[in-house]
């Protein structure tokens, strides 16, 4: 076994948290996230044309006039009751309008003043935040009359835009800019190097395994898998506060929500994805914008958390999204939640385990984390698990090492004949981590056949202490020169 010491690694400042927050808020279907995207400068909240498709909080960083905001996309406003799916929505946009120090109050000017607007309007005059009036959908020649009508809200004078056609933003950005509070004065921060790329070979050669430092910046974590196993649940457990819609309803978070959380002071960047579902099952044209940001989210993350309902073991769903984890490469934890809820628990882990060990031979020794995110807990064991695997994604193997392990590993199971010859497979270097990835060096090693490539990944795994990370080994054959081709 390895001897794993965690270095020390410098955190980039995460700034967002200071920086000034805007709510965007209004009635469902004026346009708030296309106005969101068009402010932070790209598609970052989904659109559609259906009322309703934003229901969990959304942040994004917009620069107007040189001054960098928080801003908030949030799900429209709609009287329902406190335990209704609208009323939980509301009460998420009523939490944003309350951290706010601007709220952008929206409205489509081509409907006119609607009741619901006015209701809104008297409730947003009563949070006691400064309030800017937005006549969203004011596109042409009549839509700046048509904007006019908002007066009668009691709001000031309506900024007319149109978010579908970028009409109006310069004019709405510096009006956000004027009413934000004054900037503070600039601190010293740190300085990061345009690249990172630690010195490998230059560490002690006759070490196991190198674990070097990760580059800077929050580890990057997406939470995934199927509906209604418990994600949301899980990060607003993590956060410690109500920050996901969640409730019985399948189906619930619509696009994927990042987060910023700290822990023992590591910054975590989270992003809560909706549930994945077998292709067959997804006709939905917003669905399939839900999983095309899943699937995104997971391709820029770091470490995946694949939540599983412990109660219902390993569904064939959940294997699927084990294997797009392995075919994106990245570092695995495996999540069972609702652990308080199953009554053999021991028989449980195992058959779980058992049936990933044979299905997923590359997820072989990944963490497992077991507990229940409504009632928070073992929750806290969590976050250690990322990091322990995220060090193993980010491992290093010295050359020495690695070439001393290689030579018996050829000693114990010879290289096959491939066409009545032996391959000479000369030695093997690790080209890059994040995962860890090798090639194999020698003539015709291209030939190498998949079961002694699985014999070796083994090996790989077991004497470097590489658990649960997709290992990649690559070949490549010496070229003849005498060889006419």
């Amino acid at each position: 076994m390895a001897d794993r010491r965690r270095p020390m690694r410098p955190v980039a400042p995460v700034p967002s948290a200071d920086l000034p927050l805007v709510a965007i808020v209004g009635r469902p279907n004026v346009g708030k996230s296309t106005l969101f995207n068009r402010l932070v400068g790209r598609r970052q909240a989904l659109v559609a044309d259906t009322p309703g498709v934003t229901r969990d909080r959304k942040e994004g960083l917009a620069v107007m006039r040189g001054r960098t905001i928080r801003l908030v996309d949030t799900a429209g406003l709609e009287e329902a009751a406190p335990d209704t799916l609208f009323g939980r929505m509301r009460a998420s946009s009523e939490s944003a309008v309350r951290d706010a120090v601007l709220v952008l109050f929206c409205i489509d000017a081509r409907a006119g003043i609607t009741p619901a607007d006015e209701h809104f309007a008297a409730w947003v005059r009563k949070q006691g935040r400064p309030v800017m009036l937005v006549a969203n959908k004011a596109e042409g020649r009549g839509g700046a009359a048509a904007a006019m009508e908002a007066y009668s809200l009691g709001l000031g004078e309506p900024v007319a835009v149109s978010a579908e056609h970028g009409e109006g933003l310069s004019d709405l950005m510096g009006e956000i800019v004027d009413h934000l509070p004054p900037e503070p004065e600039p601190e010293d921060v740190f300085e990061e190097e345009d690249e990172f790329e630690p010195d490998v070979e230059a560490q002690d050669p006759d070490a196991e395994i190198v674990l070097p430092a990760r580059p800077p910046g929050p580890i990057r974590i997406a939470i995934v898998g199927r509906p209604n196993a418990g994600k949301s649940t899980l990060l607003n457990c993590l956060l410690g506060e109500e920050r996901m819609i969640t409730g019985p309803e399948p189906g619930l978070t619509r696009d994927s929500v990042a987060v910023t959380l700290h822990d023992e002071g590591d910054v975590f960047e989270v992003v809560d994805t909706a549930g994945l579902r077998r292709k067959a099952r997804i006709d939905e044209a917003l669905e399939k914008m839900s999983v095309s940001a899943s699937i995104e989210a997971l391709k820029m993350a770091e470490v995946a958390v694949l939540v599983l309902d412990a109660t219902l073991g390993v569904h064939e769903q959940d294997l699927q999204i084990a294997r797009l984890i392995e075919r994106e490469g990245r570092a695995c934890v495996l999540a069972l939640n609702k652990w308080d809820a199953v009554e053999d628990r021991n028989a449980t882990r195992q058959a779980i385990l058992d049936r990933l060990s044979i299905s997923l031979a590359q997820m072989r020794g990944v963490p497992v984390v077991t507990f229940s995110a409504l009632t928070g807990a073992s929750v806290q064991r969590l976050l250690p698990a990322v990091r322990e695997a995220c060090e193993v994604w980010n491992a290093r193997v010295p050359t020495g090492a690695l070439n001393r392990w290689f030579e018996a590993a050829l000693e114990r199971h010879a290289a096959p004949l491939v066409d009545g010859r032996r391959l000479k497979l000369r030695y093997m270097t690790q080209v890059k981590a994040r995962p860890p990835t090798f090639v194999i060096f020698g003539t015709r090693a291209e030939q190498t056949p998949e079961d002694y490539k699985r014999y070796l990944v083994n090996g790989l795994r077991e004497t470097f202490n590489l658990p649960g990370v997709p290992i990649r080994l690559q070949t490549r054959g010496t070229k003849n020169p005498y060889s006419k081709s």
